[in-house]
């Protein structure tokens, strides 16, 4: 489904040809339709900004939320394992998924960043991209409430992918709007806390027919 690329590609680092798609972006959500009103017109919201703003500024504004605040990684096995070994394994396992179904990560980037994730999901059949958003909710209710403290617009596609989960977000999408200073200082400390979502099993076998990376709340077992 094109939904979970264009989702995908609104939380990657903004570029040019971003900004020149938005047009398409907002085409692809609205014939798709499976965004649910309220998030969709939030993320109206983030593509008025999109299209507003000065690159540069865009492309900062990004770097200082998803570069420069853990708390707020994109990359959803940092939040699952932290700096543990157990990570590097739940990287092999998720490219061997990939691999399963016939895809291979092109240049540097990490299986584990959010809008690869999403990539991958456009291709896989509707009700498995859904199990497997369902497996990460959590992580995506927390990077969506912290986003959506920080007042940014980029809560909105959390809130939407949260809701393709088949959860109701546990925060209101932000409009947009500078951080405030009382919701972000003290982000990054809890960074120092355990990993806060438990930890994940190994991938299944090429054959299943759900996507089988696990992301598990808190105290589950493995």
């Amino acid at each position: 489904m094109k939904t979970f690329k264009v989702l995908g590609a609104l939380l990657s680092y903004p570029e040019r040809e971003l900004i020149e798609a938005l047009p398409e972006i907002e085409l692809a959500l609205d014939t798709d339709g499976l965004i649910a009103p309220r998030e969709r017109g939030a993320i109206g919201a983030l593509l008025s900004e999109l299209r507003a703003g000065e690159l540069m500024s865009l492309q900062e504004r990004y770097v200082d939320l998803f570069d420069r605040s853990r708390s707020l990684s994109l990359h959803l096995f940092e939040h699952v394992h932290g700096e543990s070994r157990d990570r590097g394994q739940a990287m092999v396992d998720l490219n061997r998924l990939y691999g399963s179904h016939g895809f291979t990560l092109a240049g540097n980037e990490l299986p584990d960043f959010l809008p690869v994730v999403l990539e991958y999901l456009a291709h896989r059949p509707l009700p498995e991209a859904r199990e497997l958003l369902a497996d990460m909710a959590h992580v995506l209710q927390a990077l969506g409430g912290r986003l959506a403290r920080r007042a940014s617009a980029y809560s909105a596609v959390l809130a939407a992918l949260v809701r393709l989960a088949g959860e109701k977000p546990e925060f209101v999408p932000a409009s947009g709007g500078a951080a405030r200073d009382d919701d972000s200082a003290g982000l990054d400390d809890a960074w120092a806390e355990p990993p806060a979502f438990g930890e994940c099993n190994a991938a299944k076998p090429a054959g299943a027919q759900v996507a089988p990376i696990r992301f598990h709340p808190k105290g589950a077992a493995r």
